[in-house]
């Protein structure tokens, strides 16, 4: 698979390398699970070793890893980071959901 079919924003590649500096972990992994208001949900979590078959995407020294699993979810949506009055997190711009809760973490296909 290209990593062009998921990208990540240089804000999101900031912020993960602002998470990351200092801790032991080495990338942001991110995975769909099943559950959230809306069927799936994204989680986020760090990691410190790669699996054989994760999928690395790579922006200005910042590494997100993702699961062959969630792959298939994420196909053409991008990893970003958004700064509102509401709050900062990591937020997934996904063409694939065919709806979203309002928190914007679980989403439908």
């Amino acid at each position: 698979m290209s990593q062009t079919q998921i990208s990540l924003s240089e804000t999101a590649a900031r912020q993960i390398r602002t998470i990351l500096d200092g801790q032991d972990a080495r990338y942001l992994r991110v995975a769909v699970v099943g559950g959230g208001c809306s069927g799936f949900s994204y989680q986020f979590h760090l990691e410190t070793d790669r699996a054989e078959d994760d999928l690395a995407i790579e922006r200005d020294g910042a590494t997100v890893l993702i699961d062959e699993m969630s792959v298939d979810f994420l196909k053409g949506s991008e990893i970003d980071y958004v700064d509102e009055l509401i709050g900062a997190a990591f937020r997934i711009h996904n063409p694939n959901a065919t709806a979203a809760c309002g928190c914007g973490t679980s989403f439908s296909i």
